[in-house]
């Protein structure tokens, strides 16, 4: 970090700042006040969604890295780089930083991988959109253990879509029937000619036990996608106070505050092994089901049949255990745990695998009167985790809207129903996933037929499944219909505050088609306060009609153009319409997805675009899905509080204006909230086009609701915020007892919103703007004048402060990280750590907590 003391570097790479010159002593306390540097003033910018170069962020074309590595780093000028020596150079301005976290969501072609995980990263959004609730902890449990049940069902899900593709529809199915099997070559190997004998892999059993490769490896790849972002993520160690979590003190505090909050080492590891057990669960069962029902035929091998019913037993057992781990414990937040249940991470995942391989001998055991035809046993287990997934969503919907009606916050997405219908989301789209995959494997392989329709090579997948994707081509009317109702919104909209418009100009000469623009921006700016009830009308619906495809199949165990054969004409029709439909619009789905995630890998623009869905879903811990994308915040706010803290610490005189833009407002808020109250009131905010309120207020309420961001705002020297009307993302922060009008100079911090800001700044042409100026919307709040008069007045209010504090004790408790021990530098800190000036490499703690003010904050 950078520092008030000599450093050094190595040739051809970034200074490497020390805290202390190796060969210099320690300076008395009377003295650190009047060492260089301990008045300036610091200005750390935090960019947004999509990411934003150092070079951009400073305006400066010349940048260097001061710390941090090629995933995320703290940037500064090259000519700022030894502002801690010039202190004089800067008496009347800050030394600007540019922390760049982009590469965190959208870095290597790797990240492309990511969109298999697109349902996981929805559920795991669905524990953290939980109601605020006051002493209601057992109603608080139960939702997450819904929401990690929930979870478990996804992996069970997409698990059993791949031994659908897999196991049925290529190995039982095509390799079993001696037309498919010429028509494919590469399952030659594996067919049974039309003579009736065949060679080694020609028996069921063992095209069966071959065909485990497929979700075996997937289930692999998704382990080591979790483990290798959780080494890099989940284990960066946060900020320790010296506060004991059962003191008065660390009472009453809102949770984002929580040293463990974003250290979910323990948590995410548990659950990784569990998902990973109840794959290779998922995978013994499918083999044990078919060679089961076999074994247990007249005239079965009495032994395969025994061996078949213990192994049965151990499938289990071993799911009785993955459900024990799942629900046994959630997230500990009140205290960095490090600790590992190693039982649990090793023996589990160990544990299935064994079994699984137990499950491919049995399978692949000489049978030679098995014969495959029509589907494997187990068809009905789609069914049964979509009845499933709907009772737990129903159930989730009601523990939220009674933890919703236990403490009422204003503005709340959905009045509590939020949780449940984040979650009916991601099942909606784990179905299309294991659907699409499903009904186009099976549409290639049935050659001119139709899936189900008994017309073709095969039989295709699960009744089901067809049906389900039936209902798509009717849930997208539905939403059509919606974007119909929303474009007449905003073109009503429109005409009405085009007159309001043109009054917000006063002086301007009035040009209709001008107003009619900028009130149209506002408009759309405005469907974003809608989207709970466009989420909320697509789960119910997703819900409504998922209930009629499982009764549907269920009743008739046809596909729908099959069932509705001797209905009048027009059902008919309707049924081999949104059939015809489905299986299209589903597989088109899959193959866009895939193009996607191809082409991410290749271009790193398209890679930067799936970062901004990343960069949005991706904020909150894996508390739910171990396979979710990782929590770059885990990342990025160690990364910001220890950057502050170092700053800060021992400089009485030293203050930090921290200022970010969308996302990176949120990111700021969390950082600050991990530092001790004596710290944070040496810290300034600016935030400008901040969701912190709009998004994250309404649909995350327990951790960011009025309370939280009321104890937020009483916490810091001053807090500033900039918003427009044209902003579809940003708004007004409205935290309690700040929302007092501005009515004063910037440095005198009245209130926190100043808003809504022009936009566009100029209405026509001027003398001054001869062109039209742009709509800025979510963009370029720095071309406002107002940005740089609220960071002067916030920089004004603490060199002031500065000033009268110059002369105080210098106050410790900084974690130090072990100096190197050659002489003239230390090495580079490790992502999440800093360098520090105790030699003897112990980690001192954060300063002393204070006690919470009564009513400031929630749990």
């Amino acid at each position: 970090m950078p520092s008030d003391h000599a450093h050094t570097s190595a040739p051809g790479r970034a200074a490497t700042p020390t805290a202390t010159a190796p060969s210099a002593p320690s300076a008395p306390a009377d003295d650190r006040r009047h060492r260089p540097g301990s008045q300036l003033s610091l200005e750390l910018l935090v960019h947004g969604v999509g990411g934003t170069t150092p070079e951009e962020m400073l305006g400066d074309p010349h940048t260097t890295r001061v710390t941090g590595d090629s995933t995320a780093a703290v940037f500064r000028r090259k000519e700022d780089k030894d502002a801690e020596h010039r202190p004089e150079d800067y008496a009347d301005k800050s030394v600007p930083e540019a922390y760049c976290w982009s590469n965190l969501t959208s870095g290597n072609g790797s990240r492309a991988l990511w969109l298999i995980l697109l349902p996981f990263m929805v559920v795991n959004l669905a524990h953290w959109t939980r109601p605020a609730a006051d002493g209601r902890r057992g109603a608080v449990r139960l939702h997450g253990l819904l929401v990690r049940l929930i979870a478990l069902s996804l992996t069970v899900l997409l698990t059993a879509a791949a031994c659908e593709v897999a196991l049925d529809l290529a190995a039982w199915q095509c390799a079993g029937e001696a037309r498919c099997a010429e028509e494919h070559s590469w399952l030659a190997f594996m067919a049974v000619p039309g003579s009736g004998s065949g060679g080694w892999w020609s028996q069921p059993g063992r095209r069966l036990a071959l065909a485990t490769a497929l979700p075996a490896a997937g289930t692999v790849l998704l382990w080591w996608l979790s483990h290798r972002t959780w080494s890099a993520y989940e284990s960066q160690p946060p900020l320790k106070p010296t506060v004991p979590e059962d003191a008065p003190g660390a009472t009453g505090r809102p949770p984002l505050s929580l040293p463990g909050f974003w250290y979910g080492k323990r948590h995410v590891a548990r659950l990784r092994a569990a998902h990973t057990a109840a794959a290779f669960l998922t995978i013994a069962a499918a083999l044990a089901a078919a060679a089961g029902r076999y074994d247990r035929k007249p005239g079965g091998d009495v032994t395969l049949d025994v061996l078949g019913r213990l192994l049965a037993g151990l499938i289990v057992v071993g799911v009785l255990c993955v459900l024990y781990v799942v629900c046994r414990r959630g997230r500990k937040e009140r205290e960095a745990d490090d600790r590992i249940d190693k039982l649990a991470v090793r023996a589990l995942p160990g544990a299935s695998i064994g079994v699984a391989v137990l499950a491919v001998v049995h399978s692949a055991w000489s049978r030679p009167g098995w014969v495959s035809g029509g589907s494997l046993p187990g068809d009905e287990t789609f069914g049964v985790l979509a009845l499933l997934q709907g009772a737990l969503v129903v159930v989730l919907g009601i523990v939220g809207v009674r933890l919703h009606r236990s403490r009422r916050v204003p503005r709340t997405a959905l009045a509590g129903f939020a949780s449940a219908g984040i979650a009916m989301l991601a099942c909606a789209l784990g179905g299309v996933l294991s659907g699409g995959i499903s009904q186009r494997v099976g549409d290639w392989l049935d050659g001119p037929g139709s899936p189900g329709s008994g017309n073709g090579l095969i039989g295709g997948p699960p009744t089901i499944l067809t049906w389900q994707a039936s209902i798509i081509p009717v849930l997208l009317a539905v939403v059509l219909l919606l974007v119909c109702w929303f474009a007449f919104r905003v073109w009503r909209d429109a005409r009405r505050l085009t007159g309001d418009v043109t009054a917000g100009y006063p002086g301007s000469l009035p040009d209709e088609s001008r107003s009619r623009k900028i009130a149209g921006a506002i408009a759309r700016a405005g469907l974003t306060d809608e989207a709970p009830w466009l989420v909320a009308t697509i789960a119910l619906v997703t819900l409504s009609l998922g209930g009629i495809a499982q009764l549907g199949s269920l009743l008739t165990g046809k596909v729908p153009s099959e069932a509705a054969q001797d209905t009048p004409d027009i059902v008919a029709g309707f049924a081999d319409t949104v059939q015809a439909l489905g299986s299209w619009l589903i597989g088109l789905g899959f193959l866009l997805f895939l193009t996607w995630g191809r082409r991410a890998y290749r271009d790193a623009s398209a890679r930067r675009t799936i970062g901004i869905l990343w960069d949005v879903g991706t904020f909150w811990p894996r508390s739910a899905h171990p396979f979710a994308p990782p929590c770059y915040a885990e990342r990025a706010v160690p990364d910001l509080a220890w950057r502050m803290a170092m700053w800060t610490h021992k400089e009485p005189g030293r203050r930090l204006v921290i200022s970010g833009h969308s996302q990176g407002s949120v990111l700021a808020a969390a950082a600050v909230w991990q530092l001790d109250p004596r710290t944070r009131r040496q810290i300034a905010l600016l935030t400008y086009g901040s969701p912190l309120e709009r998004l994250y207020g309404r649909w995350f309420p327990a951790y960011f609701g009025p309370r939280q961001l009321a104890a937020l705002h009483n916490d810091l020297d001053c807090w500033r915020n900039l918003w427009r009307l044209t902003d579809p993302i940003g708004g007004p922060v409205r935290p309690e007892r700040a929302d007092a009008p501005e009515q004063a100079p910037p440095e005198q911090c009245h209130g926190v919103d100043r808003g809504p800001l022009l936009d566009p700044l100029a209405y026509g042409r001027t003398r001054e703007q001869p062109l039209p100026e742009p709509i800025l919307a979510h963009g370029d709040y720095q071309a406002d004048p107002a940005f740089a008069q609220e960071r002067d007045g916030l920089l004004t209010r603490l060199k002031s402060k500065s000033a009268r504090t110059a002369g105080r004790e210098p106050h410790t408790g900084v974690p130090q990280q072990p100096r190197s021990a050659s002489a003239g530098h230390e090495p580079a800190a490790e992502p999440g750590q800093v360098a520090g000036p105790e030699p003897d490499g112990e980690a001192e703690p954060v300063a002393e907590l204070a006690h919470s003010e009564p009513g400031r904050s929630s749990g």
